[in-house]
Formats: C-alpha cells, sequence, structure tokens
C-alpha cells in the first residue's frame, strides 16, 4: 500500500498508460481490425486474475457460437494495459469501469464504442466499510486511515472520492493516510486485516464476497453507500466491422436467465440483463475525473 498524493497519482497514470503504449508498439506495427477467426477481449483486473478467467469463460464459449469466431480471453497486468490494448489494436473488446472507458475514449480521440451494459450499471455504487465501531458516516473519517482500491478504478477511487469531496471531505487533507489495494477484493482484506480504517470498493464484489462467506458483514461493516451512477460497459473499437459489433451486441442483449446458459452467463457477470449504452452515459464520471485532476 502506498501514501496518497495527487502529482503521484497523476505521474503514476500517465507513465503507466505510457509504458503500456510502448509495450505494445514494441510488439507489432499496424494492426488489422481483429485477428483473423479471432475475437480478443479483456478486462479491467479489478479482481483476481483467476476469478476473472473463472467468470468469462462460459461467456467467452456463448460469444463463440454467436459470432463464429475463437474468442481469447486476453488478461492485463493494470488498468492502463488495457485501455492501450484496446486502442492499439491488441485487443478488440474490453469490460471496463466508467473511468477507464472515460480513459480509452479520451486517448483515442473517440475512436472507442460502448455496446452493452448491465442494467444494474445504469446505477451502481459503492460502498464504504470499516470495523472501527467509531465510523458510522463519512465525516467519522476525518483523521483516520482509508483504502481505495486501484487509482483508476471508478468503483473503488473515482466515485467515492467524489463523493467525499461533495461531503466536503478533502480526502488528502482531512484523513490521516490514504493507501491504494490494486483491487476490489484487496481492500476489503485491507480492512479486515486492521491495516486500514476503512476501504471503499465496488458493491458488487462487497455482495458476492458477504454471499460466499468470505467476509463477515458483522465484523466489516458497511457504513455508507454512495448514490447511483453509470458505470461498468463492454467497449469496441469503433473501427470493429459494424456487422460484429451488431452480432456481439445482440448476444448479450438476448441473454436470458430463463435458459440454463443464460443463467449462468448472468449469475456469473452479475447482471439481470444486458442492456445497449453510449458515450453520453459516461459524461458525469469524466466530469469527476476532471475535477479531481485525475484526467487532462
Amino acid at each position: 500500500m502506498t501514501l496518497f498524493s495527487p502529482s503521484r497519482v497523476l505521474k503514476n497514470l500517465f507513465a503507466a498508460t505510457a509504458t503500456a503504449g510502448l509495450m505494445f508498439a514494441a510488439a507489432g506495427g499496424a494492426y488489422a481490425q481483429n485477428t483473423p477467426g479471432v475475437l480478443r477481449v479483456s478486462a479491467i483486473p479489478d479482481e483476481a486474475p483467476t476469478e476473472l478467467q473463472r467468470k468469462f469463460k462460459p461467456l467467452g464459449d456463448y460469444l463463440a457460437k454467436a459470432t463464429g469466431l475463437k474468442v481469447e480471453f486476453t488478461p492485463v497486468t493494470d488498468y492502463a494495459a488495457s485501455v492501450e490494448g484496446l486502442i492499439n489494436g491488441k485487443i478488440d473488446m474490453v469490460w471496463f469501469g466508467g473511468f477507464t472507458f472515460v480513459q480509452a475514449n479520451v486517448r483515442s480521440k473517440g475512436q472507442v464504442t460502448p455496446l452493452v451494459q448491465r442494467a444494474e450499471d445504469e446505477k451502481f455504487r459503492s460502498v464504504f466499510i470499516t470495523t472501527n465501531p467509531a465510523i458510522n458516516g463519512l465525516a467519522d473519517l476525518k483523521g483516520k486511515t482509508l483504502s481505495f482500491g486501484s487509482e483508476s478504478s471508478t468503483s473503488g477511487h473515482l466515485m467515492p472520492r467524489s463523493f467525499l469531496l461533495g461531503a466536503k471531505i478533502n480526502p488528502d487533507t482531512d484523513l490521516k493516510r490514504i493507501a491504494f489495494s490494486g483491487a476490489h477484493d484487496a481492500t476489503v482484506a485491507a480492512v479486515a486485516g486492521g491495516k486500514v480504517d476503512a476501504g471503499a470498493l465496488n458493491i458488487s464484489v462487497w455482495e458476492k464476497l458477504v454471499e460466499a462467506k468470505k467476509v463477515d458483514p458483522k465484523v466489516v461493516r458497511v457504513f455508507y453507500t454512495t448514490p447511483g451512477y453509470y458505470d461498468y460497459n463492454w467497449t469496441v473499437r469503433s473501427d470493429m466491422n459494424p456487422a460484429l459489433q451488431k452480432k456481439i451486441t445482440d448476444a448479450f442483449l438476448a441473454l436470458d436467465e430463463s435458459t440454463p446458459e443464460g443463467k449462468q452467463i448472468l449469475e456469473l457477470q452479475r447482471a439481470t440483463k444486458f442492456i445497449p449504452t453510449k458515450t453520453a452515459n459516461y459524461g458525469a464520471i469524466e466530469a469527476a475525473a476532471r475535477n479531481a485532476g485525475l484526467l487532462k
């Protein structure tokens, strides 16, 4: 875990993005729209790699049947690599958080297209958790230690930070220390292990960990849930063949929990259904990122 400073965040974000860009540039020159016969898919690493692979496999098999392509899941080491992988043509489709989608859209000058999101992503939320009985609201965080997830996480950093600022709490000056765990499940572990007084994370991961009995909500408890905001989506490069974009979109929209296959995929994705989305939905996240100094 690391201490927070706004300048370090910006430096790390841009350095990581530049490094990822150099890595992809070194791997090859110009890229085709997609590798012939292959749909290369990735996701921001907001959970453990093994969990991301487990969640994606049934969806990958389903998309392979829907598109007639071989679907390959390509894990990335950090959020910046998912952005650079898409806009530089090494990945065809990415599961982005709202902030990483905004980063990709800005970096590509509008050359990425969000296709679908879960219905739940229209009003996604973050939760603040603690084991400290003295913390019962955001104001109680003053003078305490707090862990966010990844610096580039929408639900694990950007929006929790935005709601703290909205409550007149400046994380940089009003809290004793800020740390970054790197992932939502790691934030829970940090709070449960007493490394920090509180943490902020994605409500979906929190609920999954509670259901799986990997955390005791009587010991680690939610003391604040944010208002809703737009978050995750599946995004492709805008130069992808429109017919393929439609096949992918239609496949997501056709997922139905009344079928065994649809039920399994939707449960793994923690979705009731998928719905169409558009770039304009993420304007508030872009504004929050610029206001926080995390996007220029």
